[in-house]
């Protein structure tokens, strides 16, 4: 008879074959954002992964879910920029969630990339866009802070020059893939360089 060596690693469990509930939301996101969230049915999604409608329903109550779920990876992790960054004064703080969100971004490209495309379709996607409005005010209010410590230009409303640098921000989606010529560290500097410098007083 064999015996379980105390100590051994397990198999780890799946759930359905082919997925766990991680790489089918990275799956079901990939399809999101090729076809757009609303033009995709449930059926088209199991579809596309190879899944029956139950195997899919194991991992997820429902394709809203699935948004919900992807929409608060990408959210979470710029709102915890903002909390990481609490106790820096302004000037570098700025730098900061800057950076971090383009780490952000390069880490949950396809979460990003979905939250970007909501439109407030549904109550989870004006849920979604209320928090991201959040995260922007607060961004103001960072830039507005170093403003009035003198180390960022003040010629500038400090609204526009949030909706400036994140437009460069949030305009990597369009091209940055991961494993390209140049990485999350370089895309960081590059974006701090051409987003702050012309902010910057002299």
């Amino acid at each position: 008879m064999s015996q379980t060596v105390e100590g051994a690693a397990q198999p780890a469990r799946r759930g359905r074959p082919g997925y766990d509930r991680s790489s089918l939301l990275d799956a079901a996101v990939a399809v999101f954002n090729e076809s757009g969230y609303d033009a995709t049915s449930v059926s088209a999604l199991a579809a596309r992964l190879g899944l029956s409608k139950a195997a899919l329903y194991h991992h997820f109550s429902s394709k809203e879910e699935i948004l919900e779920t992807a929409l608060s990876e990408a959210l979470d992790g710029l709102e915890g920029v903002l909390v990481r960054t609490q106790s820096v004064v302004p000037s570098e703080r700025l730098a900061a969630v800057l950076e971090g969100a383009v780490r952000v971004l390069a880490a949950h490209l396809p979460a990003v990339t979905l939250l970007l495309r909501v439109r407030g379709n549904s109550e989870i996607e004006r849920r979604a866009l209320e928090r991201r409005r959040a995260f922007d005010q607060q961004v103001t209010g960072i830039v507005r802070a170093a403003q009035k410590e003198g180390t960022v230009r003040d010629d500038v409303d400090a609204s526009v020059a949030t909706r400036l640098l994140f437009g460069m921000v949030n305009s990597l989606v369009e091209w940055y893939r991961p494993g390209g010529t140049e990485d999350a560290d370089a895309l960081a500097r590059d974006v701090l360089t051409v987003a702050l410098d012309g902010l910057r007083t002299r």
